[in-house]
């Protein structure tokens, strides 16, 4: 089919200090889900991730390992494209924030703001936390227990840059009233609500002009109007989202201005300050419309807490893929996790979900319909006369699913659209024990019947599939495979190719192994309660 147009998207630009966790490949996978879905949609997407590799931290860093910043950030790269590459990330960008065409876009994009009068030169004094690398009034600080000044976002101690540093400004103080207009005018623009109140209320108490570069430290892409001073990593990282589609780049000519504005930046809440204050306040001072929508997804919590690196509670995709595999860790997270707000995880309600879900309902509904279809017609789908004037309650549940999930991944509902395909999944079971194919194979003349059973219990195994695929592509293109059918990533209309009676007569079968074989919560050892 023709394309339906360009659909572009990011997640963060993720720190390079430490390898994934499942708290950003929970980004990842979410991004992932939409690109894969969109593009069985018929649309021409565009999702952009990488690596943020500037900033004092990550200088630290890297001499506390005792390498260059680059030397660091090259280590790092493996880490990320591995972890991706295991759970199938189909990214078109992998932006390193190190690279030439990096420096390229934040160079042009600043020095047009420089043009433009929207920057200043001037020396910061107060608050600065290395960790978040954020400056702070002592107003927003908190004190520990020894009466240090700490971050009020990641509790560690501060440090006050009273040296007069010299940093150039952008005038953020000046777009307030822009910025509470903008939200006023485009209610999506910040989701889900929560996250849309909290920014309003903030920029409402006003807004400070921004630091955007450094003098005392040269690990960053320097700025062309005045040598000495690079890009502080805020004003770095960001404008990676324009490099991943073209911006400045003279072999992708006209990519940018046909792919911005994106439609969805995904990040987590702590960093939707960054994404829906300062960086729309940068694309309306440079002229550009800020995406569509800016999506702040909740933390996964364990105990209570966030995961992270520093609480030691942050394990890793691998432990998880090797405990439930790719498609079971990716339908869990997306599934049982309701995107938007903070999810408490364990893995008791894991295994809980694998088993119920996957193993128990569209697991056993795939291995009972092929075991009976190889048993009843020698692997061979029957033919049916007549199906469509047959009362069919499978065809008339699928009938509605497109519409359904098709509106609820619109709204990055992942749980709403899993929920519609189990629908259809939990009838199948249904369906069987009502229709009983066992018994009428034992009856000559229930032959019709038991041919048009088994066809739609075959046929729902297709269109179920194609759902699947976008959370569980490696055994929804294998539940595809055993039905005798071709690539399903090669279906770019969802809503035709899940149009009822499809599936081929005659098509060979295969019976194969368990897609989802069951868990015991015993014999896993580990523990993320």
């Amino acid at each position: 089919m023709a394309s339906k147009g360009k659909y572009s998207f990011t997640t963060p630009i993720y720190y390079v200090n430490a390898a994934p966790h499942l708290g950003t490949a929970y980004t990842t996978i979410a991004a992932d889900t939409v690109a894969r879905y969109q593009r069985m949609n018929g649309y021409d997407v565009a999702f952009v991730t990488g690596m943020d590799e500037h900033g004092q931290k990550v200088a630290d860093t890297a001499a506390a390992h005792g390498m260059t910043p680059q030397e660091w950030c090259d280590s790092m790269e493996p880490a990320f494209r591995d972890t991706w590459d295991l759970l199938n990330i189909t990214y078109t960008d992998f932006v390193r924030t190190s690279s030439d065409r990096q420096a390229r876009t934040v160079q042009k994009f600043w020095q047009d703001l420089y043009d433009k009068g929207y920057l200043y030169k001037g020396s910061y004094e107060g608050w600065y936390c290395v960790h978040e690398e954020t400056f702070y009034a002592e107003s927003d600080l908190e004190k520990n227990d020894d009466g240090e000044f700490v971050c009020p976002d990641c509790k560690r101690p501060v440090q006050l840059m009273a040296n007069g540093e010299e940093n150039w400004f952008f005038k953020l103080s000046e777009f307030q009233q822009p910025l509470l207009d903008f939200y006023e005018s485009h209610p999506d623009f910040i989701r889900p609500v929560t996250r849309r109140n909290e920014i309003v209320t903030f920029v409402e108490g006003g807004l400070k002009d921004l630091s955007i570069s450094r003098s005392t430290f040269d690990w960053g892409i320097p700025l062309t109007f005045d040598e000495g001073h690079v890009a502080y990593v805020w004003a770095d990282a960001l404008l990676a989202y324009f490099t991943g589609i073209g911006y400045a780049d003279p072999d992708r000519e006209g990519e940018f201005d046909a792919r911005w504005p994106m439609q969805y930046h995904f990040v987590g809440k702590d960093i939707t300050r960054f994404h829906c204050v300062i960086w729309p306040a940068m694309l309306l001072a440079a002229g550009y419309e800020p995406a569509h929508t800016v999506f702040g997804h909740g933390f996964l919590l364990t105990k209570g807490e966030k995961m992270s690196k520093s609480k030691g509670n942050a394990l890793s995709p691998q432990d998880m893929v090797r405990v439930f595999g790719v498609d079971a860790y990716r339908y869990y997270f997306m599934s049982d996790v309701q995107f938007g707000h903070d999810g408490s995880i364990s893995m008791e309600r894991m295994v809980q979900v694998y088993n119920n879900e996957l193993a128990n309902t569209w697991g056993n509904l795939v291995s009972r319909v092929l075991n009976m279809t190889n048993k009843y017609y020698d692997g061979k789908v029957p033919a049916v006369a007549d199906e469509a004037a047959a009362p069919n309650p499978l065809r008339d549940i699928a009938a509605g699913l497109y519409a359904k999930f098709d509106a609820c991944m619109a709204e990055v509902d992942f749980t709403g659209a899993v929920a519609a395909v189990q629908e259809l999944a939990q009838a199948a079971n249904l369906y069987i024990e009502e229709q009983a194919p066992f018994r009428l194979a034992k009856d000559p003349d229930a032959a019709d019947q038991l041919a048009a059973v088994m066809y739609n219990l075959l046929e729902t195994i297709r269109i179920c599939a194609l759902y699947f695929a976008p959370l569980a592509p490696n055994t929804s293109a294998e539940a595809f495979r055993r039905l005798g059918l071709g690539d399903i990533t090669a279906i770019d209309d969802i809503e035709a190719a899940t149009a009822w009676g499809q599936l081929p007569a005659d098509n060979q079968i295969e019976v194969g192994d368990p897609l989802f074989p069951r868990l015991d919560v015993d014999a896993i050892d580990f523990d993320v309660e």
